[in-house]
């Protein structure tokens, strides 16, 4: 997407969210960007689809009439299913399969996937009719709805869907069809067994969606090189868990800020779960967790099954940040700097990118203010105690990296004014200085962490450090 022309994002929105805030007209901002883009998009993949000849453009086409008709027969409805994190990642496959390999099966395969869209639409919206769609491995999966498994077709086929208002019926050969309906909370069921609705938490901060069924929540997300991978279809225990996560998240949500529950209630939309990181044990009180965001599904977080509402409050003050930075970096450039992994982090053993460490400062500025804020209210003394030992940390890490920040010659004008209502955010912190010792064992954590990243990178290229005192 082109960026937005300069002037269209104000200096005091930047300074908004550069102090890790943003109320409801900042993040709105944030939201209309993100739709405008994904909207894009997919006008591009039609484009591009269209133009060509062959047997994928016809269905293609097919799928994008159905998609019109439930555009125009009920618009919210229609555009919850467009907007949905998911449908992100799918089209930037697509996107980049047609520039790279434009006659790959794969392809054709990935971009049948629209039709997967036009039924959720289209049941959402009330409108009459039926699709046939290839199904993989015996499996349909339409985005906010859910998946049906038809263990009678494991091998690669078509499906029939037909559906109208609140119904959804899907036929392959040989089979039983399995018959959806749809409840007033929004949720889709059946009594059949192969119908596999998507998990909805509720008594959080919101109702979300734990999407454990969409093809490509995970594609093409580079989580294997790290050695993670999507999670399995959850066990009882494990939902359990994550329903007792959420609903403990909404105080200590509260506890960090208003901009802390603003970013829950009006950018998550739904929970990606993931597989128990390498080296985790079950039931061993271990902190082991992974977590991330995608660029590309703005309002979906990736996460672990988390221990306990504290594991994951955390994770979403953490990860939103990183959603609230790349859709702001949608609308307006921040920085000119290049891809070459240079710089220091003190959360990382390894070099970052420029905007790898933009990235980082701005999620740990946001954690050391909500950890700062959940001490300053806690009434338990480990807990309170324990708040400080991570804002100081946060804190002291986001010290040691900013210096680096604000004195790049790379930052645009835009950017500076974000990087410097950082730095002023980071100031406002000190007002409220934690208990004796925290911040003494916080700064010798970061200069060990400052040693070991030297000897690591003495003899190549030299690195970008950082001066060994904090802003």
């Amino acid at each position: 997407m082109t960026p937005a022309a300069p002037g269209s994002v104000s200096d005091a929105l930047l300074r908004e969210l550069g102090g890790t805030h943003g109320g409801t007209d900042a993040l709105a901002v944030l939201i209309a960007g993100q739709h405008t883009l994904r909207l894009l998009q997919l006008r591009a993949l039609y484009d591009a689809v269209t133009e060509r000849s062959g047997a994928t453009a016809v269905p293609f086409r097919q799928h994008w009439e159905v998609l019109e008709a439930a555009d125009r027969a009920d618009r919210d409805a229609t555009r919850r299913v467009l907007f949905y994190p998911l449908v992100g990642p799918w089209v930037r496959r697509c996107l980049r399969g047609l520039r790279t390999d434009g006659e790959a099966p794969e392809l054709s395969r990935d971009l049948s996937h629209l039709g997967a869209l036009a039924v959720a639409a289209a049941v959402r919206a009330g409108l009459r009719g039926t699709l046939r769609l290839p199904h993989r491995d015996g499996l349909v999966a339409l985005p906010t709805l859910g998946g049906s498994e038809l263990p009678g077709s494991p091998a690669p086929g078509t499906a029939e869907l037909r559906f109208s208002a609140g119904l959804l019926v899907i036929t392959v050969p040989h089979a039983a069809p399995v018959v959806v309906r749809g409840r007033p909370d929004g949720t889709w069921w059946s009594a059949d067994p192969r119908w596999r609705p998507l998990r909805v938490l509720t008594g959080g901060p919101r109702q979300v969606l734990l999407d454990e069924r969409d093809p490509f929540r995970t594609a093409d997300s580079g989580l294997e090189r790290h050695g993670l991978r999507p999670g399995d279809r959850l066990s009882a225990d494990e939902l359990e868990q994550w329903q007792y996560a959420w609903q403990g998240t909404l105080p200590l949500i509260e506890s960090g800020g208003a901009a802390r529950t603003a970013e829950v209630e009006g950018l998550l939309e739904c929970l990606v779960p993931l597989a128990a990181p390498p080296g985790a044990v079950a039931h061993s009180g271990s902190a082991a967790h992974c977590s991330g965001t995608r660029r590309e599904a703005f309002g979906a977080v990736l996460s672990s099954t988390p221990r306990t509402p504290g594991f994951l409050a955390a994770t979403l003050v953490h990860e939103l940040q990183h959603a609230k930075l790349s859709a702001l970096s949608d609308l307006v450039p921040l920085h000119t700097a290049g891809p070459p992994h240079r710089y220091w982090a003190p959360w990382r053993p390894d070099p970052r990118p420029f905007d790898g460490l933009l990235q980082g400062a701005y999620s740990h500025l946001a954690l050391a203010e909500y950890w700062q804020l959940f001490a300053l209210a806690a009434k338990d003394a480990a807990d309170r105690d324990k708040a400080w030992a991570e804002h100081s940390r946060c804190r002291e890490q986001v010290g040691a990296a900013l210096p680096a920040l604000a004195g790049s010659q790379s930052l645009t004008r835009e950017g500076r004014v974000f990087v410097n209502a950082m730095v002023r955010q980071l100031t406002r912190l000190k007002d409220h200085p934690p208990p004796q010792g925290h911040l003494a064992r916080a700064s010798a954590y970061v200069e060990t962490a400052r040693r070991m990243w030297r000897r690591q990178t003495s003899g190549g290229e030299p690195p970008v450090y950082v001066p060994s005192r904090g802003i």
